[in-house]
C-alpha cells in the first residue's frame, strides 16, 4: 500500500534525525515544512520534503492513493500515555456530588471514586467491558490519538484486575492504534484492607504479580503513591516485586500533596511520574537529568479544580513535559487530546510548539514508543492526522472546543468509521 499526501500546508513535528524526547529548552523547537508532500509506504514513512521536489522524484503512477491537503496541516498522531478508559459506568453522580462541594478524598471516604468504579467493574463480564471499551478507542481515534497506554486499577481484587488486563490485551489485538498496558493493582485500597493496607499490598505482591507476568498482560506497573492511598514504603515494594517480573514502573504522584511519589519513582527509574499537581523545587531538582519523564494530566487538574502543576518552572528549569488526558470516569472524563493541548497552553502556559512535544515525541516517550512514533520521520509508523483548514499550529490549542481532526492514518491505513 502507498499513500501520497500532497499540498500540505504545513507538515508538523518534522525530526530528520530521530531523538526520544526533547527537554526545557528544546522543546519550544518544531521543525515544520510548508507546501509539503508524505509518502507513506504500507506501514511506515518513507519519504516526504517540499512539493516542488515531488515531481523531480515520483510520478503519479506510483500511488494507489492520493490526498490533497490544500491548506490543512499534517501531524503525527497524538500519543496518550496515561489513560484509565477500561471502566464500566461514568460517576456523574459524584460529579453533582463535586458540584455540591464535596472534595475528592471526601466522596472517596463515603465509598466513591476508584471504589465506586471497582463495584461496578466487578458486576459485568468482561465481554461487556471490552465493548464499551472498544467504543472508547475509537473516540479518541476519531480525535487523532494513535498510542494509548491503559491501565488496570477498578478490579482491586486478582479476578477483576486480570479481567481489566485481559481486556486491555483483546484491545491491543483488535485495535488498529498502538496500545501499551499497566497493571495498577494499587489504585486504591479496598475496603476490608482498610485498617491493615499492607495485608493488600502483600496480596498485590504475591498473589496478583506473579499471575499478570505468567499471562504477559503488562508492559509496566503503576502505584497510586499518593496522601490517603499507597505510602513510599508500599510503593516501593510494589515496584521491586514488579521489576522481578520484567514489568518497569510507573507512578501517580504528588495529586494531592508532596508524599514522596518523585522520589520513589525516580529510585527506581519509573519510565513516567504522572499527575505532579504537587511539585517543588527540591523535586524539580531531584528529576532533571533522569531518564524518567514528568507527565501533566490537565483534564483532572481542570475536572477536580487541582491545583495546576508548575509547568512553566519545569520546562525552564530544564525537564522534559508530557501531557496526557487522564481519561477515567471520576476525575477526567474524556480522552480528547486536542483539548489537553488547549489546556497547556490556556492554563499551563506552554507554547503551541511546547504543547506539541508534550503530546507527540515526549508523550511517546512516556510509554515507551518514541523510537517508533511521535515524530515525521523516515522509517517510523505512519500513525498521522490531517486537519480541517486552518491557519496553522496554534490553530489546536485556539479552537479548544473544535474537533479539527479531519482524516486519521493508523499504521499506513485511513481509518474509516
Amino acid at each position: 500500500m502507498k499513500i501520497l499526501l500532497e499540498n500540505i500546508k504545513e507538515l508538523v513535528q518534522v525530526i530528520d534525525k530521530p531523538v526520544l524526547l526533547r527537554v526545557g529548552k528544546e522543546m519550544s523547537s518544531v521543525k515544520t515544512i510548508k507546501n509539503a508532500f508524505l509518502i507513506i509506504r504500507d506501514e511506515v514513512i518513507e519519504e516526504y520534503g517540499k512539493m516542488e521536489e515531488l515531481k523531480d522524484k515520483y510520478t503519479d503512477d506510483d500511488y494507489l492513493v492520493e490526498i490533497d491537503c490544500t491548506n490543512r496541516l499534517v501531524y503525527p498522531c497524538f500519543c496518550d500515555p496515561h489513560t484509565h478508559l477500561v471502566f464500566s459506568h461514568s460517576r456523574e453522580n459524584e460529579f453533582v456530588q463535586r458540584i455540591a462541594g464535596l472534595t475528592y478524598e471526601e466522596i472517596a471516604r463515603q465509598g466513591g471514586g476508584i471504589l465506586n468504579s471497582a463495584k461496578k467493574l466487578h458486576e459485568i463480564s468482561e465481554e461487556e467491558l471490552y465493548d464499551l471499551s472498544i467504543d472508547r478507542i475509537i473516540e479518541i481515534i476519531k480525535m487523532g490519538t494513535g498510542a494509548v497506554e491503559i491501565k488496570s486499577g477498578y478490579g482491586l481484587n486478582t479476578e477483576d484486575e486480570l479481567k481489566m488486563l485481559r481486556v486491555i490485551r483483546r484491545i491491543k489485538e483488535t485495535a488498529p492504534i498502538c496500545v501499551r498496558s499497566t497493571f495498577l493493582g494499587a489504585h486504591a485500597v479496598p475496603e476490608k484492607y482498610k485498617s491493615n493496607p499492607s495485608e493488600y499490598v502483600d496480596i498485590i505482591i504475591n498473589e496478583m504479580i506473579p499471575q499478570v507476568a505468567a499471562e504477559e498482560l503488562a508492559d509496566f506497573i503503576d502505584v497510586f503513591c499518593d496522601k490517603g492511598f499507597f505510602t513510599p514504603e508500599d510503593t516501593e515494594r510494589i515496584l521491586m516485586a514488579g521489576m522481578k517480573y520484567g514489568l518497569r514502573p510507573k507512578i501517580h504522584a504528588n495529586e494531592l500533596g508532596n508524599t514522596g511519589g518523585v522520589e520513589v519513582g525516580v529510585k527506581y527509574n519509573a519510565l513516567s511520574v504522572d499527575h505532579l499537581e504537587y511539585l517543588n523545587d527540591e523535586e524539580i531538582q531531584v528529576l532533571k537529568g533522569t531518564e524518567t519523564m514528568p507527565t501533566i494530566l490537565p483534564g483532572a487538574a481542570f475536572f477536580l479544580n487541582l491545583p495546576l502543576s508548575p509547568v512553566r518552572k519545569m520546562i525552564d528549569a530544564g525537564l522534559p513535559v508530557a501531557l496526557a488526558s487522564d481519561f477515567n470516569p471520576g476525575s477526567s472524563p474524556s480522552g480528547n487530546m486536542s483539548f489537553i493541548s488547549a489546556l497547556g497552553s490556556i492554563k499551563y502556559q506552554m507554547t503551541p510548539a511546547e504543547v506539541i512535544n508534550a503530546t507527540t515525541l515526549n508523550s511517546a516517550y512516556a510509554m515507551g514508543v518514541s523510537d517508533c512514533l511521535g515524530s515525521i520521520t523516515k522509517g517510523k509508523i505512519a500513525n498521522l492526522f490531517i486537519t480541517s483548514e486552518v491557519e496553522g499550529i496554534a490553530s489546536l490549542p485556539y479552537f479548544f472546543g473544535s474537533n479539527l481532526v479531519e482524516t486519521v492514518i493508523i499504521n499506513g491505513v485511513i481509518q474509516s468509521f
